[in-house]
């Protein structure tokens, strides 16, 4: 059980909480969550938390707490209702999990106390009314909020269709178009000097951001794939902790590397592939473009650029 953060308990002595809509077209309101009080969510508007969008059933879920435990269970809805990227017919919720309805994202959070349910059915009106205004995207949020594999995980699960894009606070663009919930491209900035593959693993390392759900588009690429999220995220993520490991040892990106004069070493000792390395390095020089023109993983690169420097075949200037 998590701890109780202040004013987590309700009027009665018991928890409190609240679902906060972290994305779609309700994102930014809250419904609260009362002890013996269920609250039947879909689209036909005499439920008590009423989402009228087109993927949402007219009675798609039901969320209750007794005690202190709250239970979210499947209605039988067209299309699924989903708790932490897994599709459920009932489960067990807890501070912190999140929950794909539709196209909303919601997260279950400590609340301040038990509000009027009519009046946060009448504040969901009002956030989405606001959103229709603004002409926001219909699915969009923080990827604080939403880290990336969670949120891969959520769009694999319920099969979306669409292209996932991110912006960070460093003007980076990526895109990671889905079909069915599948991964078949990926680019950061239109880059086509960067495989799909590395463009996905850099997004990965991405903790801030803002992330929309585009229509699916109908280009074709040369080189598309065809990979499901989790072997994408097994690999990724193992990539990302080793490539932490040395982060710290790399020179910044913009770091010249000079091809040492003489070459002392000889080049008999190296592997193929660091050979390729020394190549870009000598042609390119700086440390960034030797990352997008290496056909290797960023994680490779990256441990093949440090042995040419501790060997003295490279020195970043």
């Amino acid at each position: 059980m998590p701890s109780i953060p202040p004013g987590g308990r309700s009027a009665g002595g018991g928890r409190s909480y609240v679902l906060r809509f972290i994305s779609g077209k309700y994102q930014g309101g809250e419904f609260p969550i009362v002890n013996d009080k269920p609250i039947i969510v879909g689209r036909s508007s005499d439920l008590d938390m009423v989402l009228v969008e087109d993927m949402v059933s007219r009675k798609h879920a039901r969320i209750t707490m007794q005690q202190d435990q709250i239970w979210i269970e499947d209605l039988g809805s067209t299309n699924g209702t989903f708790v932490n990227g897994e599709k459920i017919k009932r489960a067990r919720l807890k501070e912190g999990d999140r929950v794909l309805i539709g196209t909303s994202i919601l997260k279950v959070i400590a609340g301040e106390g038990a509000r009027d349910s009519t009046d946060a059915k009448r504040d969901l009106e009002n956030v989405a009314a606001a959103r229709r205004t603004t002409q926001a995207r219909t699915m969009s949020g923080s990827i604080e909020e939403v880290p990336l594999p969670d949120l891969l995980q959520l769009f694999a699960t319920s099969k979306k269709n669409g292209v996932l894009v991110i912006r960070t606070e460093s003007d980076d663009i990526g895109k990671i178009f889905m079909r069915k919930g599948v991964i078949y491209y990926a680019s950061i900035n239109d880059l086509d000097d960067v495989p799909p593959m590395k463009s996905i693993f850099r997004m990965l390392t991405w903790q801030k951001g803002l992330f929309d759900l585009d229509p699916p588009d109908e280009r074709e690429f040369p080189n598309e794939m065809s990979l499901s999220v989790q072997e994408v995220l097994m690999e990724g993520l193992r990539q990302l902790d080793e490539f932490n490991e040395i982060r710290n040892e790399l020179p910044d990106l913009n770091t010249r590397l000079v091809l040492s004069q003489p070459v002392i070493p000889p080049l008999r000792d190296l592997k193929p592939e660091e050979l390729d390395i020394l190549q870009l390095a000598h042609n390119y020089g700086h440390l960034e473009t030797v990352l997008n023109k290496s056909l290797a993983t960023d994680l490779d690169t990256v441990q093949s650029i440090l042995k040419l420097i501790k060997g003295s075949y490279l020195r970043p200037e």
